[in-house]
């Protein structure tokens, strides 16, 4: 029984034992995050909270003791490698993390990863374990200074300008390879050479600490060093050194004073070797302003030198324009009370003062540019040569209307009036369609260029109720249009006025029931316009291309880019529409320096007006500390345009005689007179040819290709004489080539820009014409052709027109009276025939004039000075005979039957004529009869002339 009771109780304490060990009910607890710190080179994790691991099920064996920990990856998917979790007590649960290795910070500064910590479980064998929640763990690797500062460079160099202070000269640099902000960082530097002028700072900068002279001392050397903020010093110290070079004067270097353009060499640069020095100063944006002065070479630049019709019909504008201001003429008198100014282009520049220098075009002429569809063209220049502009006026003072042109049109049965005014700065286009019935429309324009007191081109082309205006060949829009409501009405005559406007009496009386009043034409001219106008040219009918437009403004010179493609980064380049001013600008110095060598100075054309071009350099610099900026002055030189070769016109395969029978000439097409005319252009260049081994330099020609702008035939001696002869010009041809004619009694002109061959045409085609019976024998004419309005001018090709008349009209009494007329003038007759071919010569078919009339007399003169003479002689035989009493009286008688004078008129024209000038109004006294029977035989006698006492006897 006892032995029952023992079992049982054994049983009972085994069944209480196994009932305890299954008891663990609770899982370990941990922190959720827990942060680390660990020395480089270290691995023990010194933990923020300490590490330790709970369980519930405590004291309880197993259940309630902490068998381990784990380690998993972490949020980047690495850093449990590197890691390990040790228990150090199973009871409390403490735990410590390390790394396996040695963790080095330069490589990784931070390392991540969980934990979780798991119990004994319910026996030795750790059966049913259970494991805790997982918790971060943040381990940050602390730097050691392990590593000493190094500096980039082992040597500086650097210069200074000398006699001045500078926040920095040069700077220099070291790092530090420890990966902590504390031992990374360079804390300070220092200079070690002693007793040198400079100072550096914490960032390396180094400055001088007076001004330093060049000639002193021109290079410094010296040694820094630098430590780190754990004070390590460099490994190796670096070596600056200083070059101090003489003063800095900030400023442009290179500039050329004087620059030389030899025409034809196209586009030049004008800075090639220029460039800014900023003496080291710091700026954040450069501006270069270059102007080009040209407005003292014609109408404000180099254009073609042609006249304003000539450059019209190069520049492909439409025929049919009508010049307000021609130059004066019979025929174009209107422009005689206005005084005219001297232009360098050769172009007509009129005055105006604003009061009694005033154009009023004939009706005839302002009837022809009627309608509301023309384009008016002018060159202006406000106050003349000598007037300061108008913006200079005092604010305040009141500006007069000045009115350019006034013109009241008649239109069928109304009336349309427009004019074109100055106001200040302000152009004004004051336009009424119909003053009878239709509102007036004013359009306006504000612009500088209307009150600075140069010349402008002005091209308005109105096509209502459009209007178009272009101001040296760019388009402005209207700033104002608006109806200036019912106003006077203009007078009801057609008027067209230049330089004024036309205010009749009555301008007070508005318009009643849309009828015009009729009142007398009195008035007085009003707002008159202070200034110079020259090409003033109404075009009716449709409005002229901007691309003739813009050609006739066209400036032949003017500043240019070289190359854009070179240009750098933040360089912007802007050229005014004339081409005289040129801005550059941008932040970097060399980039800009580039620039500027590439500004170029541009002259297209072959001829340039030489002469001097005023040149300004402007600079402004902006710095980043505005009150030490540099400030550069202007710099002023000039641009000089030799004198360009002049080109040589040559005309020949012209006479110098031209001699023909007076029939051709009294013909109905006359005689060509230059039939066989050739015109060369060449340009004679000095060339220097000592390098091909010969002394010296020779004259180069080469023939290039021009354009003519006017020929001039011109009658030598007397004027033509309509009512005899006249010079014949194909006026058809003339037309067709866009040419033009002044034809008088005293010289031809041909006007126009055309090419060689067709000006050769032309005078090839020129013939003369005389009328039936003229009894003419010479005329003499002069022709020479010229370009560039004039500028050059050919060689003058002089030619001797002589007419060959027949013997038998030298018997009609008017023409042996007009040849003893002609031959009691010889101022009239100068000229030689030697050397002519005459057409046909047939023996005494044809003689010069004045020469037949002269052996004609002298001939019969000397046939009765030998009749008399034999007359004589046979006298003195008959009485002789008669004294001897008459014995052998035929024997002795004087046989004249074989007496023959011969005289050849077709002898050589040099005889003829030769004798013709000796023989004048003397033959009688200046010839004998030598009668020598002896000498010469009795059928040929010879007849010697006596042309003066030096002279040998000419024989005939």
């Amino acid at each position: 029984m006892a032995r029952m009771s023992f079992l049982s109780f054994l049983l009972f304490c085994l069944t209480s034992v196994a009932h305890g060990n299954k008891a663990n009910k609770h899982k370990p607890w941990i922190e959720t995050e827990y942060q680390g710190i660990v020395m480089e080179n270290d691995n023990t994790v010194l933990l923020n909270p300490p590490l330790f691991a709970l369980d519930k099920d405590a004291p309880l064996h197993y259940a309630g003791e902490i068998c381990g920990f784990r380690v998993h990856n972490g949020p980047s998917g690495s850093g449990s490698a590197q890691f390990e979790a040790v228990v150090l007590d199973r009871s409390t649960g403490e735990g410590l993390v390390r790394s396996k290795e040695p963790l080095d910070c330069e490589s990784q500064k931070e390392h991540s990863f969980t934990i979780q910590a798991y119990d004994c479980g319910e026996g030795p064998d750790g059966a049913n374990s259970k494991k805790s929640h997982k918790a971060t763990v943040h381990v940050r690797v602390n730097d050691v200074n392990e590593f000493s500062p190094v500096f980039v460079e082992h040597r500086y160099e650097a210069s200074m300008p000398e006699g001045r202070l500078f926040d920095r000269i040069v700077r220099v640099e070291a790092v530090d390879a420890d990966c902590s902000p504390q031992y990374s960082q360079i804390c300070f530097y220092d200079i070690i050479t002693p007793n040198v002028p400079f100072t550096i700072d914490n960032d390396g900068n180094i400055k001088n600490t007076e001004p330093l002279d060049s000639k002193r001392q021109r290079v410094h050397s010296f040694w820094v060093t630098a430590f780190d903020c754990g004070k390590n010093r460099a490994q190796a110290d670096a070596q600056v050194i200083v070059t101090v070079k003489p003063s800095c004067k900030p400023g442009w270097i290179g500039w050329t004073k004087r620059i030389e353009y030899t025409p034809g060499s196209g586009s030049i640069p004008l800075f090639p070797n220029l460039h800014l020095e900023t003496c080291e100063e710091t700026v954040w944006n450069i501006q270069a302003t270059v102007e080009l002065q040209t407005a003292h070479i014609g109408k404000g630049c180099d254009r073609d030198s042609y006249s304003d019709r000539s450059v019209r019909r190069l520049c492909g504008a439409v025929r049919g324009e009508v010049d307000l201001l021609p130059p004066l003429s019979p025929a174009t008198n209107w422009t005689a009370a206005l005084p005219t100014l001297p232009s360098s282009d050769s172009s007509l520049v009129f005055s105006f003062n604003g009061s009694t220098h005033v154009a009023v075009v004939p009706e005839s002429v302002a009837s022809i540019v009627s309608g509301d569809h023309f384009t008016l063209q002018l060159w202006m220049r406000r106050g003349g040569a000598s007037t300061q502009p108008t913006t200079n006026q005092a604010r305040g003072t009141r500006k007069e209307e000045e009115t350019i042109i006034c013109s009241t049109v008649k239109n069928d049965d109304s009336y349309s009036h427009y004019s074109l005014s100055v106001h200040g700065c302000r152009l004004s286009l004051f336009y009424w369609p119909d003053v009878s019935a239709a509102r007036p429309v004013k359009f306006l324009w504000k612009l500088e260029q209307v009150c600075d007191s140069e010349w402008h081109h002005l091209s308005l082309s109105v096509q209502f109720p459009s209007v178009t205006l272009y101001v040296d060949g760019v388009t402005f829009d209207p700033a104002l249009i608006h109806d200036n409501g019912a106003i006077p009405n203009p007078a009801p005559h057609q008027r067209l006025v230049i330089g004024a406007c036309w205010e009749p009496e009555e301008k007070t009386k508005d318009i009643l029931n849309n009828t015009m009043p009729e009142s007398k034409d009195t008035g007085k001219f009003v707002n008159g316009y202070k200034g110079l106008l020259s090409g003033v040219t109404v075009r009716p009918g449709n409005v002229e291309p901007h691309s003739v437009v813009e050609c006739l403004y066209a400036c032949r010179e003017g500043l240019d880019f070289g190359d854009l493609e070179t240009l750098g980064s933040g360089m912007k380049v802007h050229v005014n529409p004339s081409q005289s001013v040129l801005v550059l600008e941008g932040d970097d110095i060399e980039s800009f320096n580039r620039a500027v060598q590439q500004v170029t100075y541009r002259n297209s054309l072959r001829f340039a007006t030489p002469g001097v071009r005023p040149l300004k350099l402007t600079t402004t610099l902006r710095c980043f500390s505005e009150e030490s900026c540099l400030s550069l002055r202007q710099l002023e030189g000039y641009l000089v345009v030799l004198q360009p070769d002049a080109p040589q016109i040559s005309l020949s395969g012209v006479g110098p005689h031209l001699a023909r029978p007076a029939a051709e000439f009294e013909g109905p097409q006359g005689v060509p007179l230059f039939p066989e005319l050739r015109i060369v252009c060449s340009l004679s260049h000095a060339v220097n040819i000592a390098a091909q081994g010969m002394e010296g330099g020779a004259l180069m020609s080469d023939a290039v290709a021009h354009t003519l702008d006017g020929c001039e035939v011109q009658p030598l001696g007397e004027e033509l004489n309509p009512e005899r002869e006249e010079l014949l010009v194909d006026m058809e041809a003339l037309k067709e080539r866009g040419l033009e004619i002044i034809n008088t009694m005293a010289y031809i002109a041909i006007t126009g820009a055309e090419s060689i061959s067709v000006y050769e045409d032309v005078l090839r085609s020129i013939r003369y014409r005389l009328a039936k019976g003229s009894a003419r024998f010479e005329r003499r004419f002069r022709l020479s052709c010229s370009e560039m309005n004039g500028r050059y001018t050919s060689n003058e090709l002089t030619l001797e027109v002589n007419f060959l008349h027949s013997l038998d009209s030298l018997y009609h009494p008017s023409h042996l009276l007009a040849s003893q007329q002609q031959f009691l003038h010889p101022s009239h007759h100068t000229g030689e025939l030697s050397g002519h071919t005459l057409p046909n010569p047939h023996r005494n078919s044809v003689v010069p004039g004045a020469a037949t009339v002269i052996i004609m007399v002298c001939v019969g003169f000397l046939v009765v000075m030998v009749i008399l003479g034999v007359f004589r002689i046979r006298s003195i035989h008959r009485r002789g005979e008669g004294a001897r009493g008459g014995g052998k009286e035929g024997s002795n008688q004087w046989d004249d039957s074989a007496l023959t004078i011969i005289v050849n008129p077709m002898e050589s024209y040099e005889n003829r004529m030769g004798i013709a000038a000796d023989m004048e109004g003397d033959c009688d006294d200046e010839e004998e009869v030598v009668d020598s029977p002896d000498d010469i035989s009795d059928d040929q006698r010879i007849i010697i002339k006596k042309e003066g006492r030096d002279s040998a006897p000419r024989r005939y």
